[in-house]
């Protein structure tokens, strides 16, 4: 069986240096993760806000912790104090939420905006048009506690590796209409989160420069 550091050192090797290696943590217990960062692991992705919680209590105050899964306004608050990026924006009004526990944590939450880009029903995420509703939006310029750095999605849970590519493809085309069109003035809208354990290398082929990775690393759950 692969020990946590030849797992860690295979994906390492595999991705290319400009590509951030997410370690999703869900589930996994305290001491696994205090062993993901005695060997070089700091960034975190966790589904559940408390139990991010609870973690980062328990470890190393300089972990960067991602939250990417589905949150809810209401739970916000909980992680608004030390959340380095939140993934999962997927409405106006989890922005406006964000941006006011950044306000009361004097903080600017660095934030993802989740696209829907797979054929399955049960993924979240905002349609083009959405998305650009949200970003013409003329609330959006007054959350001075937010910064949007990015686009994610999560692509169809597939064997068919044509449909993830196209899919991912499509998601890198947004990337780059979004930020030439709203963010040309900035040097923040740099980031896009694609790819998990079963379709990580096909996300980088088409132009991912953030990965969430879980299985690949620790072992199915």
């Amino acid at each position: 069986m692969q020990t946590l550091a030849q797992s860690i050192n295979d994906i390492r090797s595999a991705l290319p240096g400009h590509v951030a290696l997410v370690a999703v943590t869900k589930t996994k217990p305290v001491e696994l993760l205090k062993q993901a960062y005695d060997l070089g692991l700091r960034d975190f992705g966790e589904n559940r806000v408390q139990e991010m919680v609870a973690k980062q209590q328990a470890l190393p105050a300089d972990i960067r912790w991602h939250q990417i899964g589905h949150l809810q306004t209401n739970k916000v608050k909980l992680i608004a104090p030390f959340v380095h990026l939140i993934h999962s924006v997927d409405s106006l009004r989890l922005l406006q939420e964000i941006n006011q526990q950044g306000n009361k944590n004097n903080r600017i939450i660095d934030c993802l905006l989740q696209i829907y880009i797979a054929t399955e029903e049960t993924k979240f995420g905002l349609s083009l048009s959405e998305l650009t509703q949200l970003l013409e939006s003329p609330l959006l310029p007054e959350m001075h506690n937010i910064r949007i750095r990015g686009l994610m999605g999560m692509a169809s849970f597939i064997e068919n590796h044509q449909i993830i590519s196209r899919e991912f493809a499509g998601l890198f085309s947004v990337f780059q209409q979004v930020g030439k069109k709203y963010f040309v003035e900035t040097n923040y809208f740099n980031t896009l989160s694609m790819g998990m354990s079963g379709d990580f290398m096909i996300a980088v082929e088409e132009g991912s420069n953030m990965v969430r990775i879980g299985s690949a690393l620790f072992g199915a759950r």
